[in-house]
Formats: C-alpha cells, sequence, structure tokens
C-alpha cells in the first residue's frame, strides 16, 4: 500500500513551464509502474506518462518531446516536467502507483492561459 501526494500545479500561460512533484509515503524502489495521468472538464482520465522501476518511459503522443517523466528513488518522488504548454494542457494531474492494485493520489490543478 502506498499514499500519493502531487504538488506543483497553477496558473501558467501558453508556452510555458511547471514541474509536478508526486510524493509517496514509502519506498518507490520497488513500485513496478509510476505514472501521471489528467482529467479535463468533462472529460475522462487520460494518460500522460509512465516510468517504470528500471527506468523505462512513455508517453502519450499529445505530450511527447513537450514532458518529461522522471523518478528520484531517494526522495520517494516522480516528476513531471512540462514545458511548452498548451490550453489544451489544462486539467487535474494525478499521479498513479501501480503494484498489486493501483493507487492515486488527489490530484493538482493545471491550468494554462492562451
Amino acid at each position: 500500500q502506498v499514499q500519493l501526494f502531487e504538488s506543483g500545479g497553477g496558473l501558467v500561460q501558453t508556452g510555458g513551464s511547471l514541474r509536478l512533484s508526486c510524493a509517496a509515503s514509502r519506498s518507490i524502489v520497488s513500485i513496478p509502474t509510476m505514472a501521471w495521468y489528467r482529467q479535463a472538464p468533462g472529460k475522462q482520465r487520460e494518460f500522460v506518462a509512465v516510468i517504470t522501476s528500471g527506468g523505462s518511459v512513455n508517453y502519450a503522443d499529445s505530450v511527447k518531446g513537450r514532458f518529461t517523466i522522471s523518478r528520484d528513488n531517494g526522495k520517494n518522488s516522480v516528476y513531471l516536467q512540462m514545458d511548452s504548454l498548451k490550453p489544451e494542457d489544462t486539467g487535474v494531474y494525478y499521479c498513479k502507483a501501480t503494484i498489486h492494485s493501483m493507487y492515486w493520489g488527489q490530484g493538482t490543478q493545471v491550468t494554462v492561459s492562451s
């Protein structure tokens, strides 16, 4: 079991950057995958990026080349560096850990103004 706490969201203009953090309540060394999802108003939650315990990464096509996921096992944290932000990136961003079950954080709001 693990608890996740996201932070770093906010309001930013188009073209700006934000760095989201996801802090876990326990060591993440043995957690197979940790991921970021987002949910825009009136839309379903969608996949953004994932990182495995071995460091392999994958991204949604809509964020490739703009977002970077990383993990710091020493700080029990996962990060999402978001650059060249667009209004369509607006939404609540959630961190997810997959062990035997899925665990979600409470989310952090990202708003990109045009």
